[in-house]
């Protein structure tokens, strides 16, 4: 198989080129590097499986010949973390809605079969129980700028859904939660990585809010593994799923779990979410997922369990 990943210098995409390298696939990635790292990639550069363009997904012409020479599509770039998603609006609205919809319409040119990567965000503040893929979704006002990503991700699955009914286009729809696990950066707001970086260094854990929101957190390889079996299971096509664990934890005890484990001095300090990103923030207080869809579907169970992930995130940052 000739595997394509978009945004496969990034934290998933690397470690979704290994699974398939490990398969004696052939994989090639395509990456900007604006959240992705060559270094994520730099120990598959002898692999003669393996290949990767430097470029954005906007470029036509480059994603036309890549996605022509591939047999299936992992569409994992995006404009991704809470930072960046605040600070950049105009750059997430746009590398979200107009690459996805140049990815898809590429895939269907070629018919080529596409994994589309969306995110809880969709969900928007629901808290009301764990999250289905057929929820109501309820999001906050326009000028919240933390909507326009779940806005952005909203506009992909429609599209991606809209190119299988119309199209027939073999499209598979996935909603992350929370994904976590070694080579994931803090640069952008991911909440594991801030606190590990912080407690190894000594330096204060920074709880956004009261800290009493909660989150699931499930490992990159348990995320990969879903992600790959649905796109080889003949039902997924036109069909969304959430990924992610239900192991569900506030962020004052993920914060004291780190600290715990790292032995660190640091103290657990809080922020308002005014003082983190300014105007324009917010944040929801639960978002738990059910995985009974996916369940029934490929048999998924999260099998990292959270402890494990912590150690092995330490274990990443101490190096």
């Amino acid at each position: 198989m000739k595997i394509l990943i978009t945004g496969g210098a990034g934290f998933i995409g690397s470690h979704l080129a290994e699974k398939f390298l490990a398969n004696d696939d052939k994989v090639h990635v395509i990456d900007n590097l604006s959240t992705g790292s060559l270094d994520n990639i730099r120990h598959l550069f002898k692999n003669q499986n393996f290949g990767y363009t430097i470029d954005t997904i906007l470029n036509e012409s480059v994603m036309d010949s890549l996605i022509a020479s591939s047999d299936c599509v992992y569409h994992l770039a995006a404009a991704v973390g809470v930072k960046l998603i605040m600070e950049r609006p105009l750059e997430t609205i746009e590398t979200n809605v107009k690459g996805s919809e140049l990815i898809l319409r590429l895939a269907n040119k070629h018919k080529k079969k596409i994994l589309i990567t969306s995110t809880s965000e969709i969900y928007g503040n629901h808290v009301q129980h764990t999250l289905k893929e057929d929820d109501n979704r309820i999001l906050g006002p326009i000028k919240k700028w933390r909507w326009a990503y779940a806005s952005s991700k909203t506009i992909d699955e429609f599209l991606g859904l809209a190119y299988f009914i119309e199209k027939k286009l073999p499209v598979v729809i996935v909603r992350l939660f929370n994904t976590v696990g070694p080579r994931q950066t803090d640069a952008y707001g991911m909440v594991l990585p801030n606190f590990v970086r912080s407690a190894l260094l000594g330096k204060p854990i920074m709880v956004y809010g009261d800290g009493k929101q909660t989150r699931c957190f499930a490992h990159v390889r348990d995320v990969i593994g879903a992600m790959t079996a649905l796109m080889e299971h003949p039902k997924a096509p036109g069909e969304v799923f959430n990924i992610g664990s239900e192991e569900e934890i506030s962020m004052n005890n993920l914060a004291k779990m780190v600290k715990d484990m790292t032995n660190s001095s640091s103290e657990i300090t809080h922020l308002s979410y005014q003082e983190a990103y300014g105007d324009g923030f917010e944040d929801m207080r639960r978002r738990t997922p059910n995985l009974s869809k996916i369940r029934k579907l490929i048999g998924y169970k999260p099998k990292v369990r959270l402890e494990k992930i912590v150690t092995e995130v330490i274990e990443y940052f101490k190096k």
